[in-house]
Order: structure tokens, then sequence, then C-alpha cells
């Protein structure tokens, strides 16, 4: 059975997020560390509200309050804000280069990346923090992470959180405001749409800082085309068709490639990071015969692509409830990746396969994107707990769906869906774990919709309650992964990827339960040029031999020498 005992790697910057954050009410810091809880036990008895009575914690009306550090700070906060490739968060970034310390927190891994490596690249040295990896440079003042890795612990000169927009996500949006709220820097820059300025200048009315908005224009046109594509004879270099799943991305990327013209990269959400950005990088090679990019719309952030043109395939898409119109913001940030400022494409076209999409796309490009109107909290740890504490309730899922029930917000505030979480609390609850352990599971990132994924976490989970840990080769079996053959066996692969994404995840912040790291992240290494293997074997036409074949000769090399290493 686990036990407290065990040793929970935490990063200084937070490694997870919401682990030790303030308690509300209390504003205080809870002396204890994340594996003893030393005090814990006593501590909701040394405090009461003004009128002695016991303290509300499902009270989660002022949020500004469980940032104390932050609040000692008088922050100016600079909002950019502006269409896709309006140069916003350049701006940003440069100030951030200049500043004596700093954090970038954005919505992806791509962009954490992309941060790091600039920034590193002008000689400013910066750490990279993920929920999946940390890389540290000597000397770092600065720090590229993703959102959910913001540190509020820590003072900083500069500090950046980009597409600031997200605050409204229904499931991410509460890190947005976690990071708004609480990290504590001379100078906060948000970056993003317009629409979030109104909300985001209310929460702050609280706080004490200075509030100015800068607005930026789109720094090369974009123009809506008045024809649809019509035939898939008339698809040209530069490219870009956007569709919502990935039968659909594959079915096109077949239909393209069968004119015999082109070769199509492809890009969507299940594919791992670095498969994406590879994938990027052949579609933007002007040497490379793949000429035409198939994507969902993963593209809208987190990638720098050279598109011409974007065409929809349908304006409609499943949201995971119905399926639906695309929204004005959806529209305008797909539609603002052609023609991006400096590539070979001043000019950005966008356009429908189908006559019937064009008015929706013409009338959605002329419309402001509705103001956002509250922002996402989700409670701490720490809340649970104490809660939990006054509630003795049987198992962590009912705590948290008791304590989201009888939570209070403020207007300008929502919770965030637990739907996720709620559903890996059902699966563990009966496990011999810990509300720490559990809640640690809960937040970890696995797709429960995904089979393989969720079995994954369950037998992680399994095998940490009975022995305290967990060998990856006692679930997984180095040097038999192969490249996929058929597109049942690419979505496996892909979900085989995702639990050895979530083993290193639990890694970092259960380092002596689960201590194969290093061999989880190189089978996920495997995995993706796996992926990129069958990605290229895909094509309809096979490739000249001026391009590719030393690149897949060099990788099939490669592929060979990891996996029969692990044999």
């Amino acid at each position: 059975m686990a036990t407290s005992s065990l040793h929970m790697r935490l990063f200084l910057c937070g490694a997870s997020h919401i682990l030790h954050d303030i308690v509300v009410p209390l504003q205080l810091r809870l002396g204890w560390k994340f594996e003893t809880f030393h005090g814990c036990h006593d501590s909701s008895r040394q405090f009461s509200t003004s009128t002695g009575g016991p303290i509300d914690y499902t009270d989660l009306t002022h949020p500004d309050t469980w940032y104390p550090n932050a609040r000692r700070k008088s922050r100016n906060v600079i909002l950019h804000v502006g269409p896709t490739n309006s140069g916003k968060t350049h701006y940003a970034l440069k100030q951030l280069k200049e500043s004596s310390s700093g954090i970038y927190c954005g919505p992806l891994r791509l962009l954490a990346w992309e941060v790091a490596k600039r920034l590193n690249k002008a000689n400013v040295p910066c750490n990279l923090i993920t929920g999946q990896e940390r890389e540290e440079v000597d000397g770092a003042k600065h720090k590229s992470v993703t959102v959910e890795m913001a540190d509020v612990g820590s003072d900083y000169h500069c500090a950046i959180i980009d597409e600031i927009q997200m605050i409204g996500c229904r499931t991410r949006g509460f890190s947005f405001t976690r990071a708004l709220l609480g990290i504590s820097a001379d100078e906060l820059h948000l970056c993003g749409d317009p629409a979030a300025v109104p909300l985001i200048q209310e929460i702050l009315k609280v706080t004490g800082d200075d509030v100015k908005v800068r607005y930026y224009e789109r720094l090369s046109p974009l123009v809506p085309l008045k024809v649809p594509l019509g035939s898939f004879s008339n698809i040209k270099t530069g490219d870009c068709i956007v569709t919502f799943s990935r039968h659909e991305i594959y079915k096109l990327k077949k239909a393209i490639e069968n004119e015999g013209n082109h070769l199509c990269s492809v890009v969507y959400g299940s594919l791992p990071p670095e498969t994406r950005t590879r994938q990027a990088t052949m579609f933007n090679d002007a040497s490379s015969e793949f000429d035409i990019l198939v994507a969902s719309d993963a593209i809208g952030m987190g990638l720098n692509l050279n598109i011409s043109r974007i065409i929809f395939s349908t304006m409609k898409k499943f949201d995971g409830i119905e399926s639906r119109d695309l929204s004005v913001p959806e529209i305008k940030q797909i539609a603002g990746r052609a023609g991006r400022y400096g590539s070979k494409f001043p000019v950005g076209e966008v356009t429908c396969i189908r006559t019937e999409d064009l008015p929706l796309l013409h009338s959605s490009l002329k419309l402001p994107s509705p103001s956002i109107e509250r922002a996402g909290l989700f409670p701490t740890f720490d809340l649970l707990y104490m809660y939990s504490r006054a509630h003795p309730l049987s198992g962590f899922y009912q705590i948290l769906e008791h304590f989201l029930d009888s939570a209070k917000l403020s207007e300008n505030y929502f919770l965030a869906d637990c739907e996720e979480i709620l559903k890996v609390a059902a699966v563990i609850d009966e496990l011999p774990l810990g509300l720490n352990e559990k809640y640690l599971f809960c937040i970890s990132p696995v797709d429960m919709n995904d089979d393989i994924s969720s079995q994954g976490l369950i037998q992680f989970a399994q095998n940490y309650a009975k022995k305290g840990i967990v060998r990856l080769r006692e679930i997984f079996t180095p040097g038999m992964l192969q490249v996929p053959k058929t597109q049942t066996a690419l979505r496996e692969l892909e979900s085989i990827h995702k639990v050895l994404d979530l083993y290193v995840w639990l890694s970092f912040r259960l380092e002596d339960a689960f201590p194969d790291s290093k061999l989880a992240a190189s089978q996920k290494a495997i995995c993706s040029l796996l992926i990129e293997e069958f990605l290229e074997r895909l094509g309809w036409h096979r490739p000249k031999a001026s391009w590719l074949p030393r690149r897949s000769n060099s990788r099939s090399t490669l592929l060979s020498e990891m996996i029969s290493s692990y044999r």
C-alpha cells in the first residue's frame, strides 16, 4: 500500500499547479510538505471567522486574496490585444528578453518550447518547465512554462501570459485565472483577443494593479475569397485544409494526394507535440514535397506555419456534446493563420470547400469576438483537504462533488468543468490511497475517453496503491513497438504515447514511486518516430528522391538502433 512517507517531488515553480496555493479564507501558507501534511489535522481548529463561527471553505468569492505575494506588489499590467498575426506577443517577448528576470506562460508545450529556444538563442538563459519536462540552464533567471506550471511563489521583473482569452475556457480557464491573479511581477503582459479586455479590467479592479490596454492591427492582409475551392484539382502549394476529426483528416489527405500533384503533412491534437512540430517543419520547408497541410483547429496556436490559404472543409465541429457551427473566435483564430507576416505568403486568403459555408465565414470575419463574461476557478487541494476535515465523507469523488455543489462564486467567475476529474475519482476511489494521492491522480493529464490511456492510469494507480512503486516494464514491454500499418494501429500508438507521457508526468511528482522516467521518455521518442514513419509511408504517391529518402533512411536506422537496444 502506498504511504505518505514516499517522497513526492514538487518543483519550486509548482510541479502540480494547485497543490500548494494559499487556503482561500485563511490567507496563510500552510506549513506542511505534500508528503507528510505536518500539522494539517489540527490546523482547522486554529481558525474561525470574525464572528467566531466556522469557516466556509466553499466561499470562492474573493480569489484575489488567495495570492498575498502578488497583492503586496503594485503590478503594471499591460494588455496586448489584437487579431492573429498582429505582433502583440512579439512586443511582450521583447520586454521579457530585456528584463532582469521573467516568466513566460503559454497554453501549449509547443509555445513554451519555442519561447525557451528563442530566449536561449538570444543569450538570455531560460529554463523550460512543462508538466512533462524540465530543462535547466546554468544561470537562468527566466522561465518558459505551460500555464499550469506558473510559479506564484517567486518574484519577477517581467511576466507574460499568452492567449489570455483562454481564461474563459471551461476546462483550462482556471489555470489562466490563477496565473493572472497569482504571478508576482513588476510588469505583467497579457496577450490575446480583445474579447478578454472588459473581464480582465473588472477582475483587476480589486487588486490595486495599474492596467493599460494596447490594441494591435494585423500586420499582413487577410482576404476572404468570394468563391469556394470546389474541386481538389484547385489545391495549390501553401494551402491548409481544416477539418475537425482525424478520420476526415486522413480522408482529405488521401483525396488530395490521389490527384497526383501534392503530398500532405498532417497536424491534429492527438499527435505527439514532437510529431506536430516535425510535420509543420516539413510543410514549411521549401525543398519538401509535402507542400499541403491538412489539419484540425490544433493549428490555431503554437505552430509557426507558412500558409497561403486556409480552406475550411466544414463550418461545423463536434465539441464533445453536440455538432455545432464554429464560433466567431474559432473562425477568426484559424483563418488568421494564413499569410503569416514575414513568410513567403505576404497576403493570406481564406475560403471554404463548399459554397453554402461562405456566408458564415464572411460574416464571422467582420464581427468582433463576443466579450468573455467569466473566468474559470478550481478549488486548490488545500481547500478540499480542509473541507474534507470539516465534512468527513467517504471518498474523494463525494468530497469534490459536494464541494462543487456548495461552492459560492462572484459573478465574474465560473467553476471549471470537472467531468474528467470526477471520472478518474470514480474509478480510483476504492483504492487505499490518501486524499492527496487521489487528488494527484485526478488532475493528471489522462484522456478518460481513450480506453488505453484510461487503463494505463488505472493500472498505475493500482500498482502504486499496492506496492508503493510502479515499474514501467510491469505493464509495458520496451522494444516491441512497430510502425503502424493501419489507422487503428496508428490510434493505438498515439494512445500508448499518452500512457508514456502520463508516466513521465507522474514521475516528476512521485519521483521515488515512478523511477523509470528515462525509459518512458525514450519510448515516447520511439512512438513519435514510428508515427512519423507511418505518415510518410501513407503518401499515395511516393516522394521524389530529392528530399525524403535520406531523412527516412536515417530515421529508420535510428529507430532500429533505439528499438534493438531494449530487446
